[in-house]
């Protein structure tokens, strides 16, 4: 890497010399149980306005707690959502990366490609991957570091790019998805609070997400090639190729042979995959579609089945490649290379089982709730004109962002606090929720609690051994700035124009009469 300096340098050096991330949660769950208890003690509490219940901090330190705590250990582990995701899919890629499949694919897929475009392909594909939901992190930010590396580019700028389009621009994308149907359907409960006619409109934000893609790309390409990149200088492979001898060319002739024939046979499986999962959600009876479900969820089986698609996918893919380029030769070979590949994910595994006691004991404690719910408090008692609230629900968002991952968690316990307060603004609910998901989405790649952040930087660790937390942040952190920017200039002048937010949903909103009579 480049000589640190500046800003990002001290970030990167800072960074770096926190402890390993494993010991930070277990740091911070000891900090959590002090904070409970604490809490607990002064009484602190918040009132959920959907229902009116009050919140009370609880202290970790009880006897009921420390009982769940110990006797739900494999529970909390296994019920850990983003550790099932990463060994059902890394199970498949694991054996496509070791028959060799990845590495051919990338060489021929950039083989003509110009190195300026690589880099808003990955982000464009990155943020349209994230209707994959948790899958795109384990799939597409490995494969962005091995289209650069095969491009002659630092693979690490190809993982922090990737990275930036999946989770910094999670909420942007070309069509609404499941998480349109998720935060709009805890939005319209709020939004009875005031008006019970109100109904969700899965496209409701369509417009806005889309123009998110086209302005988050654009930014990300250029914080990438000009801030990114250029800090990580130039990168060598660990095994750089020695002199080619004619000897040499001559197998490289013959495994490259091998190779065509292998990506052939690779082809061939992946449609037979496509073709699977097509009929299943297009075919008669599809298993994938759920038709009692309304027009935003019935999507919803075929989505959560990607986790599957995808470990098919690159099992099938791998194993055909290697079956005719030599590299497997016998049924004993795939179960050695999967064997391989969870070995691998060890360290993870071991990550996975802090990260998971810390976000259950904080759900266990209601800190995160409380603190949700106290800070949109204060939002709203702050007097801003509305377009600076809207600015303040993003900022807001994205604060809390740091400590509470949960997209959903969050909007649920805002919702019922910004969504009516908004809407007795004049501000629709539409609105509002678009404000929500841009705070949101701009800094899940700069807080090591985000439940990937690990899982990524083992990935650049691949290739840069001394790459540490610090360094994935200071890499991090100009894009999330500059979506953040990018973000309060989309929400304020999309409020100032009155531009729609998709089919039927304007900035502007009225109560009808009969609820504007309501307290």
């Amino acid at each position: 890497m480049a000589m640190s300096s500046g800003f990002l340098g001290a970030i990167e050096k800072v960074g770096n010399r926190l402890p390993d991330p494993v010991v930070i949660f277990v740091w911070m769950i000891a900090a959590l149980f002090v904070a409970s208890m604490i809490a607990a003690a002064m009484g602190a509490s918040a009132v959920n306005p959907a229902t009116g219940e009050t919140l009370s901090a609880i202290s970790l330190a009880t006897s009921e707690n420390l009982r769940r705590l110990f006797v739900d250990m494999p529970r909390t582990l296994t019920g850990f959502a983003p550790l099932g995701t990463v060994l059902v899919v890394m199970l498949g890629a694991g054996v496509a990366e070791r028959t060799g499949f990845f590495s051919a694919a990338m060489r021929a897929s950039v083989s003509k490609a110009p190195k300026a475009l690589l880099t808003p392909i990955i982000i464009f594909v990155a943020i349209v991957s994230n209707h994959a939901a948790d899958a795109a992190y384990v799939v597409l930010v490995p494969l962005a570091a091995i289209v650069f590396a095969a491009a002659g580019r630092h693979p690490v700028a190809g993982i922090a790019a990737s990275f930036a389009g999946v989770s910094g621009g999670f909420s942007a994308n070309i069509f609404p998805g499941h998480l349109d149907a998720l935060l709009l359907g805890i939005t319209e409960p709020a939004a009875h609070l005031l008006d019970p006619s109100w109904t969700a409109n899965i496209a409701g934000n369509w417009w806005f997400i889309l123009a998110m893609t086209f302005v988050f790309t654009p930014l990300g390409w250029w914080v990438t090639d000009k801030i990114v990149e250029p800090r990580l200088g130039p990168w060598a492979p660990a095994n750089p190729a020695a002199e080619v001898t004619e000897e040499d060319a001559e197998e490289a002739e013959a495994v490259s042979r091998r190779e065509r024939k292998g990506l052939l046979w690779a082809a061939l499986g992946a449609l037979a995959i496509i073709g699977l999962w097509a009929a299943m959600t297009l075919g008669p009876a599809a298993p994938f579609i759920n038709a009692d479900a309304g027009p935003g969820e019935r999507m919803t089986p075929f989505y959560n089945s990607l986790v599957a698609g995808f470990f098919l996918l690159f099992l099938v893919c791998g194993v055909a490649y290697g079956a005719a380029a030599g590299t497997v030769k016998s049924q004993g070979d795939v179960v050695r290379l999967t064997g391989q590949s969870m070995a691998d994910m060890g360290p993870y595994i071991v990550l996975a089982f802090v990260a998971a006691h810390f976000v259950t004991l904080f759900n266990w404690s209601n800190l995160g709730a409380i603190t949700a719910i106290h800070g949109a408090e204060g939002l709203r008692a702050s007097g801003l004109p509305t377009p600076l609230l809207l600015s303040g629900m993003v900022l807001l968002a994205a604060g809390i962002n740091l400590m509470v991952g949960s997209a959903s968690a969050k909007w649920a316990a805002l919702a019922p606090i910004l969504v009516p307060m908004l809407m007795l603004l004049g501000v629709s609910p539409e609105m509002s929720t678009a404000a929500y998901r841009m705070g949101d989405s701009t800094t899940n790649i700069v807080t090591p609690l985000m439940v990937y952040f690990p899982l990524i930087l083992g990935f650049a660790q691949r290739y840069q051994k001394d790459f540490g937390v610090g360094s994935l942040m200071a890499v991090m952190v100009p894009y999330s700035a500059a979506f953040l920017a990018a973000g309060l200039i989309m929400v304020l002048g999309w409020a100032a124009l009155d531009l729609p937010l998709g089919p039927g949903a304007t900035v502007d909103y009225q109560l009808p009469t009969a609820a504007s009579t309501q307290p």
